[in-house]
């Protein structure tokens, strides 16, 4: 039983059994085989696919009104089980999928940064550096080589060559950076992928 369906059987929006019910769930799929009814067992396979699908439908999807019916659902329960995922944090947020080039972005790079030391002060120093830079569109720690990967966003090269020798360079314990630069977009801005879901 997957992690997702486990916690919709205990805490769902819509079939989730009550606190004051553990002892009525008990057997409950012994029942249903035995009567044929559609019990606890059903409503919790039935509360799980209704929310794959929600989640398939991405975070553009789940905002539209079209979203209920595309996933067999009605627009009050499809909402109840929005909130419930926004509350139990599969759904983080929301936002805008924006075309960089036409927003004058024209070069994504991809910056590994070396740190001169590794111990926790300087690298939590590092980590709040680049995350007020508004340029850095993502950032995560890597294995191998390197401390950091960062992809960031810049009008131009020239305006990149100005932001790494200014800003970049000066920020607390960066001893070197690598930079590969995009030459076109195969992918980007994909859902995540959820068959592990359906397994």
């Amino acid at each position: 039983m997957s992690q997702l369906r486990s916690r919709l059987g205990r805490s769902g929006p819509d079939e989730a059994a009550p606190a004051a019910r553990p002892a009525a769930a008990a057997g409950a799929a012994e029942r249903d085989r035995a009567t044929g009814g559609i019990g606890y067992t059903a409503r919790v396979e039935a509360a799980t696919t209704y929310t794959r699908r929600l989640l398939d439908s991405g975070s553009a999807g789940i905002k539209k009104k079209p979203v209920g019916s595309s996933i067999g659902l009605s627009a009050a329960p499809t909402w109840r089980r929005v909130k419930w995922l926004e509350q139990q944090r599969y759904i983080t947020g929301y936002r805008a999928e924006l075309d960089r080039r036409r927003v004058g972005l024209g070069v994504l790079a991809f910056v590994r940064v070396d740190a001169e030391r590794n111990n926790a002060s300087a690298t939590r120093a590092l980590e709040e550096a680049i995350r007020a830079l508004p340029e850095v569109v993502a950032c995560h720690y890597i294995s191998g080589a390197g401390t950091f990967e960062l992809q960031v966003v810049v009008t131009d090269l020239d305006a990149y060559s100005r932001w790494a020798r200014e800003t970049l360079f000066k920020l607390p314990n960066v001893k070197d950076i690598h930079t590969s630069f995009s030459l076109g977009e195969v992918k980007s801005g994909a859902a995540l992928p959820l068959s592990h879901l359906r397994a």
